[in-house]
């Protein structure tokens, strides 16, 4: 829908023109007035014919008894006191102090072998832009910096790559019968057409086209404190995206088409969902201080279901508390955004979430017809998914060798470019030391590394060929 120009100048309706505006259809009136939101037709009559019909295809557009569902929930939930909290108890969660070398080595072929059957997929949460990072691309076209100059997209492609070739020798060394893991990545009205004109200049990465699915996350009316719609033009309601847990809703379709597990592609990690049996599971890592910005995993009420607090919910009184067996945060599990769920279960939570309509409400500043407005944006998150979990598992991960966020611009004070590279740098430093090799540098090795190409090695494994009796001068890319 092409949106009309907001100059008014050769409008017959309000320039004094002695022809009436024709009024809006009084079916589509009726329905607004139904739902509270009549004041979407407030500005009618200044609006040009093209206007006038710009915003009845708008109106017509909405799911108006379904919107009015989740904002009377969302209200409603809202003004409810929050659940008590507890903390996860330690032995729910696979740490990696008490993690067995054989279990590792039973979950990672337990996965290879999942993934050789065709039961896994992947997911790439992808609707951000990196406004933060000076960029308004999506942010998986990114570049880091490391040596190979990879995008964040290149260097998941080839992982997947990798994973495909590892699983085909598990089952059957040299056959070549590689099963393709499909790669479902949900965009944004902002990144959609970017992130697919990406992907095709780039030729898929080396990926097959018809393995890779993109899928937008949907927009929902930003509302007033009052649950009435905020005009961002006199024709036009203000929208926001509605979450990434605007996932579920968007992907159940497609997943029609595939086996039981999803998302994340590491084979141990899915070894160990199967191995546990659960509808859903997670990796956290450990809370580094009280006052990181990162939301963990909680019960709510006792012995009640596993969900996520974000920080800004979290009390800081509660955040500080110290778990006096462990010496530990008490709240010390850290959700980084790398779940696995089961297919049956990704159907039941997408209908259990949709019959619920609870969304979160974002109180925002929202460019409006007076100005800049405060109001609500109305999401839904991921983590939105585990309270409805029948069975959750927990597995810690080391923040070194998995947790590398990108959300700010190089000179801040964290979670820059430059660190995410350093740890990448230096995560694959390691692998090649224990593979047999040798590194020279120019510079302190603790702000260089080198690179080992996904296509080569998944978590350090296979090197010897390559590495062993070989000096390599950091910062380089180790390719085949």
């Amino acid at each position: 829908m092409r949106e009309p120009t907001t100059d008014n100048n050769n409008n017959n309706n309000s320039n004094g023109s002695s022809s009436p505006s024709p009024p809006p259809p009084q079916s589509l009136v009726e329905r607004l007035k139904d739902y509270g939101q009549e004041d979407a037709f407030a500005f009618w009559d200044q609006l040009s014919s093209d206007q006038q019909n710009f915003l009845v295809q708008e109106i017509e557009s909405l799911d108006l008894q379904r919107i009015d569902r989740m904002i009377r929930c969302s209200f409603q939930s809202h003004g409810l006191p929050p659940a008590a909290i507890e903390p996860v108890p330690e032995g729910f969660v696979s740490t990696v102090e008490n993690r067995k070398i054989e279990d590792r080595e039973k979950w990672w072929n337990m996965g290879l072998k999942a993934i050789s059957d065709g039961k896994l997929a992947v997911l790439l949460l992808s609707g951000g832009q990196g406004t933060r990072l000076g960029s308004s691309a999506p942010k998986g076209c990114f570049n880091i910096g490391l040596p190979s100059g990879k995008s964040l997209f290149q260097i998941q492609a080839e992982r997947i790559m990798c994973l495909q070739r590892l699983a085909a020798q598990s089952l059957d060394e040299g056959s070549g019968n590689v099963v393709p893991i499909h790669w479902y990545i949900m965009t944004s009205p902002f990144t959609d057409k970017a992130t697919r004109d990406f992907f095709k200049s780039n030729k898929y990465f080396g990926l097959n086209n018809d393995q890779v699915t993109f899928f937008s996350q949907g927009t929902i009316p930003c509302v007033s404190k009052d649950g009435r719609f905020i005009m961002e033009t006199p024709f036009q309601v203000a929208k926001a995206p509605d979450g990434n847990g605007g996932v579920y809703s968007g992907i159940i379709e497609v997943f029609k088409t595939i086996g039981r597990y999803v998302r994340v592609g590491d084979p141990t990690f899915l070894g160990y969902v199967i191995d546990k049996g659960v509808a859903s599971a997670a990796k956290v890592v450990r809370k580094a201080y009280p006052q990181e910005k990162v939301g963990v995993f909680v019960r709510r009420g006792k012995g009640g279901p596993v969900t996520v607090v974000e920080y800004s919910e979290l009390d800081q009184s509660l955040a500080s508390e110290i778990n006096q067996g462990t010496g530990r945060l008490r709240y010390c599990w850290s959700n980084v955004c790398l779940h696995m769920f089961t297919l049956d279960f990704l159907n039941q939570v997408a209908s259990s979430l949709e019959k619920d309509s609870i969304y979160h409400l974002a109180e925002k500043k929202i460019p409006s017809i007076h100005g800049q407005t405060v109001g609500y944006k109305l999401e839904q998150f991921i983590f939105d998914a585990f309270p409805y979990a029948p069975s959750t598992a927990l597995y810690e991960v080391l923040r070194e060798e998995e947790f590398a966020p990108v959300k700010n611009v190089n000179g801040s004070n964290f979670d820059t470019p430059d660190s995410a590279r350093l740890l990448v740098l230096r995560l694959h430093a390691r692998w090649v030391v224990a593979a047999g090799g040798f590194l020279t540098h120019s510079v302190p090795l603790y702000s260089t590394g080198v690179e080992v190409s996904p296509l080569v090695s998944y978590v350090g494994e296979n090197l010897e060929a390559i590495c062993r009796g070989r000096t390599f001068h950091a910062p380089c890319e180790i390719t085949f």
